[in-house]
């Protein structure tokens, strides 16, 4: 019920002109709006992963939540590193395979995917980084 209010009232704020809808800079409407999704997707995991008890599909994602703090450094602290490693040992023309349109996108996935890897290597050896 969270979610359906909080999202019709930013949708409703944005349509009756009170204040628009802009993710940019972060107006209250947008604030409404999103928050209302964030609702919608809690609802929808819990659901699916504590009361329909359906969790195999979510491996990945948990290999990231049981480290996230991991998975925040990786990604701010790894991620020029690991780009020049990929190009380095896989060379430029692998991300071309689906032209170069794709490129980017499967260069980003190349990166996420070895991201997510020291992620599952630190969570096998059951290294947590914690606060």
């Amino acid at each position: 019920m969270a979610g359906v209010a909080s999202l019709a009232a930013g949708w409703l704020l944005g349509a009756a002109g009170v204040c628009p809808v802009v993710k940019r800079i972060w107006t209250p409407s947008w604030v409404l709006f999103s928050g209302g999704w964030c609702f919608l997707l809690l609802a929808l995991f819990y659901l699916v992963l504590d009361v329909w008890n359906r969790r195999a599909w979510a491996f990945p994602l948990i290999i990231v939540g049981m480290n996230s703090i991991a998975a925040y450094l990786i990604a701010h602290l790894f991620v020029n590193f690991i780009r020049e490693a990929l190009l380095r040992h896989v060379g430029p023309h692998v991300f071309q395979w689906a032209g170069a349109a794709y490129e980017p996108f499967l260069f980003g996935a190349g990166v996420l995917l070895v991201q997510w890897l020291l992620l599952l290597w630190m969570w096998r050896r059951r290294i947590f980084l914690r606060l």
